[in-house]
């Protein structure tokens, strides 16, 4: 009887293996990120006529608040369907320490159907939507996509910007309608400019610390985006931004090594000459305006002096209710009881398509001294507890996870950087306008990496 021949079994091959990606990898799994992503690309559109606003007034609901409503709802429809724990105890106690001050400060209000409004906009961007980010990322995957979408609101509104300036159609500013705001318009000068800062410092972070898994063009082409979104943010005229953007930028520097940080500083100082050197009379201007940085505690102009007015006013409120403050949304009620003679009436605005209007000053154009004056010391308590806990933590974890060589470093960095540039730019504006919203990804984007699970960050 003839034996049968069974084929050897395969030997494995000595080549490189393929591992296959696990199934929440996919981009099918991504689509709980889509109104994530749409919260972040829509603040440019414009806003409902009718709604909701924010300690400083202004309009409130727009589709991107649309759109951070759903991403609360698709995180919670997961949460119920999937059975999860929400989120570890150290991490719903930061989140959900500010809503401690924002309810106190809510009960204790003179009128607390008026302050209703207050609470919900400031639960929706301090708690909800931070929250809802935390737990629809699932991985550093997910953060590059929130964060890519960030970027690509940033180029789109720098490209605006700079037409404005280029073509004489921007906000008015000393006379001429130079000043870029992008599709913001002059009643939200600094909108622009905030979303040009976002993406910038994520290029940035990026080109600092490129994902290993990269394509080799990804390093030099954030660079160049980084250093190119400070022609747009330049013409933005928005000292605070400046200042916010220059100290996320050497904090992120700080971070990634001596030898690094110096080089990078000798670039940006390179293109920081070519930006004001190559704009001819315009120059003029942006260099002016870079000087009065210095000058605002010894001869301010009139909007820096409107300001002090109100940071004062502030104050005087904080006095009166030193524990729980005035009430949310309390503030343009009690500001003329204790603002200044000094203070006008109000702020010109212009340009942009936009006829002459008077924009009225509604908030102190400080965010820690408006929480002060509305929610006391326990809501500042509370609010500045939190946003500290998460930069701490993320700055620890940049720090972990670049001793152990993670890929994620990208993620971290930016985390860090967005972090740090948003504690600084609330020391000269507040919430309020349609990039409102988009506080709360930050503060989502900067928790993720701080309080996630370590084998969520790590995974690239």
């Amino acid at each position: 009887m003839a034996a049968v021949l069974t084929p050897p079994a395969p030997t494995p091959s000595a080549g490189p293996r393929t591992v296959s990606r696990p199934s929440w990898g996919g981009w099918r799994s991504r689509w709980p990120l889509l109104p994530l992503v749409a919260t972040v690309l829509l603040p440019a559109l414009p806003a409902l006529p009718h709604g909701l606003s924010g300690g400083g007034g202004g309009p409130a609901v727009g589709p991107a608040d649309l759109a951070s409503g759903l991403a609360v709802l698709v995180c919670v429809g997961r949460l119920l369907y999937l059975r999860r724990r929400p989120l570890s105890a150290a991490a719903a106690l930061v989140l959900g320490l500010p809503a401690v001050g924002f309810t106190v400060a809510t009960v204790t209000a003179a009128d607390p159907a008026a302050a209703l409004p207050g609470l919900v906009r400031y639960l929706q961007v301090f708690v909800l939507v931070p929250i809802a980010v935390c737990l629809l990322l699932r991985d550093a995957h997910g953060f590059r996509i929130v964060a890519g979408s960030l970027v690509l609101l940033a180029v789109v509104q720098g490209i605006t910007g700079v037409h404005q300036y280029v073509t004489g159609t921007g906000a008015s500013y000393m006379g001429e309608d130079i000043r870029a705001v992008g599709t913001f318009g002059p009643s939200d000068v600094m909108g622009m400019a905030t979303v040009v800062a976002y993406g910038l410092l994520v290029a940035a972070a990026c080109a600092l610390r490129t994902p290993g898994d990269a394509p080799a063009w990804l390093r030099p082409a954030a660079a160049v985006l980084g250093v190119a979104l400070i022609v747009p943010l330049t013409l933005s005229f928005s000292r605070g931004v400046w200042i916010a953007t220059a100290a996320a930028v050497l904090v992120a520097l700080a971070l990634t090594g001596r030898r690094q940080a110096l080089t990078s500083l000798a670039v940006l100082g390179a293109a920081g000459l070519v930006v004001v050197g190559g704009f001819g009379i315009g120059s003029e201007m942006i260099a002016d305006r870079a000087a009065s940085v210095t000058r605002v505690t010894s001869t301010p102009d009139r909007s820096v002096g409107d300001r002090y007015a109100m940071w004062s006013a502030a104050g005087a409120m904080w006095r009166e209710q030193p524990a729980a403050g005035v009430g949310l949304k309390g503030f343009p009620v009690h500001r003329d009881g204790h603002a200044s003679i000094g203070l006008s009436s109000g702020s010109d605005t212009a340009g942009a398509g936009q006829e002459f209007r008077r924009q009225a000053l509604l908030s102190p154009h400080n965010m820690y001294l408006l929480v002060l004056s509305e929610q006391g010391l326990i809501g500042l308590t509370a609010l500045v507890g939190s946003w500290a806990a998460i930069l701490v933590g993320a700055i620890r974890r940049l720090r972990v996870a670049r001793s152990r060589g993670h890929t994620a470093l990208d993620c971290g960095l930016a985390a860090v950087a967005l972090m740090t540039w948003q504690s600084v730019n609330f020391l000269y504006a507040d919430i309020g306008g349609p990039t409102t919203v988009l506080s709360g990804v930050i503060l989502g984007l900067a928790a993720w990496w701080a309080l996630a699970e370590p084998d969520r960050v790590s995974a690239a």
